[in-house]
Parts: C-alpha cells; structure tokens; sequence
C-alpha cells in the first residue's frame, strides 16, 4: 500500500508542477542524483503544493481526480491531471477561454467521461453546480427555485417541514438584489440574469458541500457580488470557482488551479500569490533549462571531438549515454502566453479642447426622475471612471452622452470634430445576432475606410477570431467572443470619445490586460464604467461619484478617490452612497412642471443648524429601531434552529409567523433610515 501511495505521490508532484513524466527507459532515481547537480536542485528542491495524500495524514479528500486525460480529436485538453479537494478548500479555477475549464467541471459532473483516469467522490458528499447559462424557465416562482421545490407549508398529516427554508431562502434572495415581493413572481417574467440569481440562491439555500460555480459574478450587479463574496466567505463547504475577477478571487481562494498547456498547474494562495508564484516558477524553470542545455552542449563537445578516436571511443560512448538520460529527464523550455488579444487602438482624428457639454439635462423613465439638472463637461484626453451605487444613473449618463436615448429637457452639445463610440453593458445592443462575425465587422465598411475582406480577417485576428470562427453567427458566440467582437467593431471606426459600460465583463484576465495595454496607449477621451479594480486603477486619472442626482468629480485617480472620501474597502467604495440613489420622487402630477423648472429647488430656505441637528437625532432613533428589529431576528432564527423548538407542537409554526413579522418590519424601517439618512445628507450640503 505504501509503495502504491508514493507513486500516487510522485505523479501527483510531477503534475502539480508542470514537470515531465520519466520515460520507461529512464534510470532509477539514485542513479539520477549522480547527474549534474544543476538537475537534482530542480527536481527535489522545488515546492509542489499542496502535498499528495499521505497515509497517516487525516485528511479527507472529498474529490479524487487521478491521472485524467481528454481529447477532442486531435485536441488534447488534459493530459494525466491530478488533483485532491478537501471539504474546506476554496479553489479559483483560471485559464485562457478555450482550456477546457468547464469541461473540466464537466468531467467532474459525470456529464463527459474522461479518456484514461479517475474520478471518485467521498462517500456521501454532494455538490451544487452553476453554469454560465441557465435553461429556460418555466412556469416556477422565484421562490420555487431558490428552495429547490420543496414544501414549504405542512400537510394536514405531514409536519416534516423545514421552517428555517422560506425565510432562508428569502433573505439570500435579497442579499442577491430581489425586491420584496419577487420571490412569488414567476421566473419566466424574469430576464435569463435574475433566472441564474434565483439558481444561486437555491444552492446557497441547499448548502452542498462542494460548490462548482462557473462565472458566478457574470449576472451580478456590485451590489449583490459584494454581499455574494462575504456570503462566502463564511460558506461551511469547499468551493470551486471559475472567475476572471482578480478582486473576487482575491477576497476568496486559498488556492489556484491553472490549466495551461493540457496540465493543471496548483499554487498557494489566492490570485495575487499565484502571479508571484507563477514568475517564480518560471524563472526557475528557465534557469534549469538553461543550466541543462549548457550540460548536454558542453557533452557533446567532447563527443563530437573524440567520438572517432579509438582511444577515447569509451568515453565519448559513456557521455552520449549521459547525455540522453539528461534528455529524459530534460526540463521544457518556458513558452509565452498563447493565445492572446494583441491589438492597438488606430489614432483617432484630434478633437477641440471642449468633448462634449451637457447643461440642465433632465431625465426620467416614466414617473421616475433621474437627472432633473445636470450640468457635466468632458475635455480632451481625460480619462472618467464613473462611480457610485445601483440606480443612480450611471449607465443612464453614459447613454446620454453616446446620445442613445433622448434627454426631456436641456442641452447636448459635442464639440468640435468629435467622432462618440459606445461599448454597450449588453454587447447585442452593438451587434447583428443573425449576422456572422465577419458581417458585423464588414458591416461598417464605408466609402472613407474602404475596408477589404483581408483587413476585415486581420481585425478579427487580432481578437482571436481565426478561420472557421468568423464564419460563426454571432447568436452562438460565448460573453467572452461577443466582447471581443464589440471591441473589433471599434478598430473599423475609430472614436476620439470613447463610451464603454463594463468592458470586461464576460473577458478572461489575459483579454482585460490586452484591453488595458491597448487604452493606456489610446489617444482619445474615456469615460466608462466598470466593477473592476485592477482595470479601474490602470486607466482612471478622474473619478465622477453619481449620487442622488448629482455629480462629484474627484480630480485624481481611484487611490485619490479613496483617500478624499475615506472610503474603507476599494471595492464597496465603487458603489458608495445609499440604497435609493435617485432624486427624491414626486407624484406624476407635478413631475412635468418639476423637470421645466429644475432651479426652483435653489428658492428653497436653507436648513438652520438647529434643523439638522433634530434631524440627525431622528436619523440615530430609526438606525436603533432597525438593530433593535436585528437583534429580534437573530434571536428567532437562533430559536428555529435549536431542535427542542420542535418538540412543542406549533412552536415552530408561531416563531415562523413572528420572524416573518420582523423580516417585513425590518425592511419597512430600513427604507424609513434610508431615506432619513439620504435626506440629511441633502441638508448637510445645502
């Protein structure tokens, strides 16, 4: 047993690492260590994490991958994987699109069977998996699928009722950006993103002991990833994640898994770690590389010059047997990144100093004001992050400007030779679904550009669309391809404004850094929004917090921001301000008459200090209200867990009803501080 545990062992080093298999004809390992020292310093000093299953450790590996191998064709995706996942793992998964990162979870599905190699499951340990797309829905609520169908009211001879699932499943709903009352609508009056919501939750709800989550932040809006990333960090399971969100992996994975050239690759840490790691190990690598090749050239010297002397035949056969055991245990030659965006921005024609000018620009959907006096101005060369909470108009100005929706009132104005461009949040809003890749960028072919099919191909080259792949209709194509096929369409028609709404939502790591590259370079005005950091830091020179109506420029970079608005976590600060983040509403009588006359609001008096201090009293009264309704809450919860609750007939039943009374007292009194809190802040600053 313990011979057959070390070779699981070593197989499992060598895969971890990257290093290669010994051939059959290979020397044994104490004759190995009589090489060149350069060779035994790499193979046994070189860290492989985590350590292979060992006998007398008391680990429980829930999931087993031993040895897996998968082709397509002549398409070799994996080749002799391993891998053990403990129940408290937390493992990002990352690689170029087209690895085979969801075949992998495939594989582990049973949905596809691997070529050679094993997968095996502890003994009783379940799993929860989200894709990327979810099916239709049907005609379930909300609710039905966030508590997996299960019964949520007794039968008049069953009471085997879980009374913790409804108000469980409620509350992840919530956290995952459901209002109240959504949860009894049915799913199919839903868009496919609030679709996959309503399947997290239902695994969140489910609480398996492995989750497999693939691009579970694709559908979130920050508010929801923020309280979907503390969620869990206190999940009891492991976790397996698919992401390219550096910040979310970041805050999550004490481990990564990178596929790379058919081999999954492990390193310690979360995703900054990993990067450390990975040019660590590739240093090494290349220093083994070339301290080997300097050994077998330096051999073969000696070969080459005494090979034909019969006096030193002996010896020049005993190098050339050297010098192919060192090949059989030779180290691989580092390779760059394939596969890669490599594309620049052309130089776009020069605009006047003044881009773009909006003066008392009104704005409302419906009975919903959005805008009711915005005055904003762009100038040459500035690059704009625009910031602040869910429904406080940021996409609605970024529409504004690339003028795709009409404003109610006010002006505006481009300036001089300005050429707008406008990179879409939903990527179909900029493209031909029933098209293929090549008509859409074809498409924009004009009597001034005069672009051939070759220039075309070579566009579509650069953003990784090559033979077959632009022949694909664009209804097909993954997030990540329609991505990049949006920024194609930009290189035809070059803007000197450019609009972007999330530009690297559904991009793999490796495209979001070509992306970065190629706008550091861009000689145009930016302004986009974006969940980002990493992209946010590399490219913000001003920050514009979008609040309530109004506008607060920052004149520095995201760090600047930070620093001014004493913002505590990075992250959280890009949706910094209240929940309700729009001007505060008016009846649909008086709205008209409000937007035509948006400066009657500077006739209003000016609060005394005596105001705002009653005020902020009133606002500290409601937010003790809302913990005193939290403390109630825990408390009930507490209650409806301990397993005595049922053994008192309709007790469970009665504390159910009583934390459905609060949850609803809670959220009353919430929006009650909100809006308090929101309204002191307007009289702080009048």
């Amino acid at each position: 047993m313990h011979e057959t545990i070390g070779h699981t062992a070593q197989r499992y080093a060598r895969i971890a690492t990257g290093a290669k298999r010994p051939s059959k004809n290979a020397p044994p390992l104490a004759k190995r260590r009589s090489l060149r020292s350069f060779t035994v310093k790499f193979h046994l000093k070189r860290r492989v994490d985590p350590p292979p299953p060992d006998p007398l450790s008391w680990t429980v590996y829930m999931l087993t991958i031993a040895d897996v191998s998968k082709s397509y064709g002549t398409r070799e995706l994996f080749h002799d994987v391993s891998l053990f996942i403990a129940r408290t793992d937390r493992l990002g998964l990352i690689g170029p699109n087209g690895a085979g990162k969801s075949t992998l979870f495939n594989l582990i599905l049973g949905e596809e069977k691997p070529d050679t190699g094993t997968i095996e499951w502890e003994r009783g340990a379940d799993f929860g998996f989200l894709p990327q797309e979810s099916a239709p829905a049907g005609d379930e609520t909300i609710l039905h699928i966030a508590t997996s169908g299960k019964k949520l009211e007794p039968d008049e001879d069953d009471y085997d009722i879980d009374y913790t699932l409804e108000p469980r499943a409620k509350k992840i709903l919530a956290g995952l950006g459901f209002k109240e009352g959504d949860a009894l609508k049915l799913a199919k009056t839903f868009s496919g993103g609030w679709v996959m919501r309503a399947h997290l939750a239902r695994l969140l709800v489910a609480e398996p002991a492995l989750l497999l989550l693939d691009e579970p932040t694709n559908h979130l809006d920050l508010e929801a990833l923020l309280w979907f990333q503390e969620y869990l960090t206190r999940y009891p399971g492991g976790l397996v994640v698919i992401s390219h969100d550096r910040a979310f992996l970041n805050a999550l994975c004490t481990g990564m898994l990178e596929l790379r050239s058919s081999t999954l690759h492990y390193y310690h840490g979360n995703y900054d770690n990993f990067l450390v790691e990975k040019e660590a190990r590739k240093s090494q690598q290349a220093a083994a590389y070339k301290n080997q090749q300097r050994e077998i050239a330096h051999l073969q010297v000696f070969v080459d010059r005494f090979g034909a002397k019969a006096s030193m035949a002996s010896r020049a056969k005993s190098k050339e047997k050297q010098i192919e055991r060192l090949k059989e245990v030779a180290v691989d030659e580092p390779t760059e990144e394939l596969r890669k965006m490599n594309f620049k921005f052309p130089q776009p024609p020069r605009s006047g100093l003044k881009v773009i000018e909006l003066e008392h620009v009104q704005q409302a959907y419906g009975d919903h004001v959005v805008y009711r006096d915005l005055n904003f101005t762009a100038e040459r060369g500035q690059r704009i992050v625009l910031v602040g909470p869910n429904g406080a108009g940021k996409s609605t100005l970024l529409k504004i400007l690339a003028n795709v929706i009409p404003i109610n009132g006010g002006v505006s104005e481009l300036g001089s030779n300005v050429v707008p461009g406008y990179f879409a949040q939903n990527r179909l809003d900029n493209l031909d679904a029933k098209a293929t890749v090549f008509e859409n960028v074809m498409s924009l072919r004009t009597n001034e550009n005069q672009l051939s099919e070759q220039q075309a191909r070579a566009i579509l080259g650069a953003f990784l669309f090559r033979k077959d792949d632009v022949h694909k209709p664009v209804s097909v194509l993954s997030g990540g391809e329609k991505s990049r096929l949006a920024l194609a369409r930009i290189l035809v028609k070059p803007p000197n404004l450019l609009l972007m709404d999330e530009p690297t939502t559904h991009l793999d790591i490796q495209s979001i850094d070509s992306l970065v590259g190629a706008l550091k370079n861009y000689e145009g005005t930016l302004i986009f929004i974006s969940h980002d950091v990493h992209f946010i830091r590399a490219l913000a020179e001003t920050v514009l917090h979008v609040h309530s109506g109004r506008l607060t420029p920052y004149s520095g970079n995201y760090d600047y921001y930070l620093e001014k608005s004493k913002a505590g976590d990075a992250r959280a600060a890009l949706t910094a301000g209240f929940t309700d983040a729009r001007p505060v509403q008016t009846s649909s009588a008086n709205l008209k008459s409000q937007l035509s006359n948006s400066k009657s609001a500077s006739a209003v008096r000016k609060p005394s200090t005596s105001d705002i201090r009653k005020f902020r009293e009133q606002v500290g009264l409601l937010e003790k209200t809302v913990a005193q309704l939290e403390t109630k809450q825990a408390g009930l919860t507490a209650d409806l867990e301990a397993p005595e609750t049922y053994s008192t007939p309709g007790k469970a039943q009665q504390l159910n009803r009583e934390l459905s009374t609060i949850v609803d007292q809670i959220a009353t009194a919430t929006a009650e501080w909100e809006n308090a809190v929101s309204k002191l802040e307007a009289m702080e600053k009048a």
